[in-house]
């Protein structure tokens, strides 16, 4: 039974109507992002009945299982080795490699079927993009000329790699190309794709985003929080997510193991403090599943040891709680440890409303 994720898809249903209703008053599309929760059905269905217009994911598995009416976005550079099943399962992809946009004009000329792209334009956050100093004007010219791709708009992302946040003078220079296409190209862009959940401190703030008119979120609907400074957002749930894991050991034991100490399982020289004697417990979860350092517990008093493959240990010793064998402990989640949760099989996903 555990370890289990419970998901509340009331307060999921609420995130997601509250952050259309906020990216819809600033005129700005929105493609859900599925990645953290694995494509989950019962969350996609939300995002069906929903007035968002697409759908993204990072994995073309993922993509590949969405049953939708809505465009499917393939948010990570395609690879050359499954061109083909980018342009049957997507519908658009991100794209920033010339050749690879021109190996996909030339598979979907093969499969007779139009295949749209978004040029990805890296403003220095130096993940995917063409670096913004480059020639980006030849490059679009030069894609225009493929039959069979629909070069529907450009995009940034930042925060994901970097850190950068977006704001007045990062964003400064993707406005900057977009004037200086429009002002070289008679070129009408159906997209101008800004960026993800770190965006809407700015729409919070109503700042107006010259000619962004998309933005790709998904952490802000599963966590109710922006991530450009970790803030909630009015209006929205942070506990969509909840871990439950159960108690299997309970023991009073020192602080530091007893021996030479040498590597532990994963290679690494573990260092140890010494608190005394310990009341240590032991979770029937461990680091294949999530790593610990990313979880919260309800119980602020109750302290992390460390963790192995399948254990994650505690320290129960300043607990109000008189904890016992079989108890549950429940955690808040972040991002890094809902996407981990959600793709281990070993942890059991439970619906509540």
């Amino acid at each position: 039974m555990y370890p289990l994720l419970k998901i509340n898809l009331n307060k999921f249903q609420e995130n997601v109507d509250s952050i259309s209703r906020l990216c819809a008053s600033h005129h700005i599309s929105i493609m859900a992002v599925t990645k953290v929760f694995c494509a989950d059905k019962k969350l996609v269905e939300i995002f069906n009945k929903s007035n968002i217009q697409y759908i993204a994911d990072s994995r073309l598995d993922n993509l590949r299982g969405i049953t939708t009416d809505k465009e499917k976005v393939l948010l990570r550079l395609p690879s050359l080795h499954e061109l083909e099943d980018v342009v049957k399962i997507a519908d658009i992809s991100l794209n920033s490699e010339f050749e690879t946009i021109r190996r996909i004009n030339e598979t979907a000329k093969n499969l007779n079927k139009k295949h749209k792209v978004l040029l990805m334009i890296d403003i220095g956050d130096l993940r995917e993009g063409i670096y913004h100093k480059e020639n980006i004007v030849n490059i679009v010219r030069d894609i225009q000329t493929f039959q069979y791709v629909d070069l529907i708009g450009i995009g940034t992302n930042v925060t994901c790699y970097g850190g950068i946040i977006p704001n007045k003078n990062t964003l400064g220079k993707l406005i900057e190309i977009i004037e200086l296409i429009k002002q070289t190209m008679d070129i009408d862009f159906t997209l101008i794709s800004g960026g993800n959940s770190s965006h809407i401190h700015l729409l919070k703030d109503n700042y107006a985003i010259p000619y962004i008119n998309n933005l790709r979120i998904g952490e802000a609907f599963a966590l109710g929080r922006e991530t450009a400074y970790g803030e909630n957002i009015e209006n929205t749930h942070q506990d969509v997510f909840t871990l439950e894991a159960d108690l299997i050991e309970i023991k009073f034991k020192p602080s530091i193991p007893e021996g030479e100490i040498g590597m532990n399982a994963f290679g690494e020289r573990p260092t140890f403090e010494d608190f005394g004697l310990m009341k240590r417990g032991i979770l029937a979860i461990g680091r294949q599943d999530v790593d610990f350092h990313e979880l919260m517990p309800y119980d602020n008093q109750l302290r992390f040891v460390g963790s192995s493959s399948d254990h994650i240990i505690v320290d129960l010793t300043h607990t109000d709680k008189d904890y016992e064998v079989g108890d549950v402990i429940k955690f808040k989640v972040s991002y890094g440890s809902l996407l981990s949760l959600m793709t281990s099989k070993y942890v059991r996903k439970v619906y509540v409303e």
